[in-house]
């Protein structure tokens, strides 16, 4: 048999769900191709090799009883380093965060633990989570095993690198605006974002976060292969009541015409020409496959949605989150904040507002986004959730004018399934303006921030699905440089 690192996670399930190989095997194979390459890499940071072992004991235990164990029966799979795992580190790449040690895990890794995988490692991120390349202070850089001189992208490019390297057959990421998605494309896999509400997620190690962060911030897959995908996003999205956000929607719906839009100069970009032969092979590639694929000139504007997504994403706390990148003293986050101080600032709600009248345009349309979400906060009205969580002092809110009623219809890898609305997550309310927006108001949030769920770029702005390199009936051709 071929050497079983190689195999497609459902390809693997299957044999260790039918007896052909054990977990055991599995869990041996994966710790020795992470020792094998992961020293050249630096794509998982942190893993125990007797805990692994331990997990794939339970698996073969729990199959030997003719117990079901699982979709993903002892597939060995990495998880970032920004979410709570019990035990270990939520440091989000963060010297400052070296000592934050999970007492639970996240739903994410509970749901996929219940699936039957076995948490092989941890998987490196830049500090905060804030770039699209994979470095800090506190873990080192992360190479691509394809071409240590190019990033392997960023904020999940550990997950990227480890899974193109074939540390494990399904890497967990996360992503606001590209942090799944770039890294599967630097580094030649496949990346799922899925919209916010399909995945729980829920860090108890860490404050909660902001509400741009909230509304943005989501967990989703990497694999070598798009049935991967499919079967770890039906894995990672089983409820949690840790999260209100969460949504129960359908992963399927009913079968829709296979129609797709190319466009080569979204929104009047300059696009390489290399881009445009892959753009153009792509929807060749889907037309043999029964797609009816039509060429447009441009797309909706993107520069806005851009803009005002890195305003909400960074402009909120601005000044918090400055302070502790000055703390940590990393230069890429650093970078980030201050090159972003323009494009962000002010964001205190009462000045913005205030300002609307004589602002541009972009400035105005956020002032109208914070004066609906305030008056809905205030009305209490359906359409608003302002979900109670553990630590009831602070809240997520969900408004329909940002998040939008079919926000979840996007998830499936059909592109079919359909979610009426969010109405059914939470429906407490309240008179009085929820802390979230006393948030906003003071322009704060806590020193230590959330940091469990990973940040990229402004210019993914978005809230669909996105399949990286993602054709049809065909894999990537694994050249692995290492």
């Amino acid at each position: 048999m071929q050497d079983l690192w190689r195999l497609s996670a459902a390809d693997l399930a299957s044999l260790i769900r039918a007896k052909k190989v054990s977990a055991m095997d599995a869990a041996t194979a994966a710790l020795a191709r992470l020792d094998a390459v992961n020293p050249k890499i630096n794509a998982v940071v942190d893993h125990r090799p007797e805990d692994v072992l331990a997990q794939a004991r339970g698996i073969d235990a729990a199959i030997a009883r003719g117990e079901d164990a699982g979709p993903l029966a002892g597939v060995p799979v990495t998880v970032k380093v920004n979410i709570d795992q019990q035990g270990f580190a939520t440091t989000n790449g963060l010297k400052l965060q070296r000592d934050v040690v999970a007492k639970t895990n996240s739903p994410v890794i509970d749901n996929l633990c219940k699936a039957g995988a076995v948490i092989l490692g941890r998987t490196n991120c830049p500090a905060f989570s804030y770039r699209w390349f994979t470095t800090n202070l506190i873990h080192g850089d992360t190479k691509n095993p394809r071409d240590p001189g190019i990033t392997p992208g960023g904020s999940s490019g550990g997950a990227g690198a480890a899974v193109a390297a074939g540390i494990g057959h399904i890497a967990h990421g996360t992503d606001i605006a590209g942090s799944i998605r770039y890294p599967a494309y630097a580094c030649g896999v496949h990346g799922l974002r899925p919209t916010l509400g399909r995945v729980a997620a829920f860090n108890a190690s860490l404050p909660e976060r902001t509400i741009g962060p909230q509304i943005s911030a989501v967990s989703g897959p990497l694999a070598r292969t798009i049935g991967d995908l499919r079967v770890a996003l039906v894995a990672m999205s089983s409820q949690d009541v840790r999260d209100p956000w969460w949504v129960p929607a359908p992963l399927e719906g009913a079968p829709r015409p296979k129609r797709a839009a190319l466009c080569l100069n979204p929104d009047g970009l300059e696009t390489a020409a290399e881009v445009k032969a892959a753009v153009a092979d792509a929807g060749k590639r889907l037309e043999r496959a029964g797609w009816t694929v039509e060429e447009i000139q441009n797309t909706p504007p993107l520069r806005e949605a851009a803009e005002l997504q890195t305003k909400l994403w960074l402009g909120d706390g601005y000044e918090a989150q400055l302070d502790a990148a000055e703390r940590e003293g990393d230069p890429g986050a650093l970078a980030c904040l201050r090159g972003n101080r323009a494009k962000v600032q002010p964001f205190d709600a009462a000045r913005v507002l205030k300002d609307a009248g004589a602002a541009g345009d972009a400035d105005a349309r956020m002032a109208a986004v914070l004066r609906n979400l305030c008056r809905a906060a205030d009305a209490g009205i359906r359409r608003t959730a302002i979900p109670r969580r553990p630590r009831p002092a602070r809240r997520r809110l969900l408004c329909a004018g940002m998040a939008g009623a079919d926000a979840a219809d996007r998830h499936s890898l059909h592109g079919a399934a359909r979610a009426n609305s969010f109405h059914g997550i939470g429906r407490a309310r309240s008179r009085r303006r929820p802390d979230c927006f006393r948030s906003l108001s003071r322009g704060s949030v806590p020193a230590r921030g959330r940091g469990h769920r990973g940040r990229g770029n402004a210019a993914g702005a978005g809230r669909s699905c996105r399949l990286t390199q993602s054709l049809p009936d065909e894999r990537t051709d694994h050249g692995w440089h290492i």
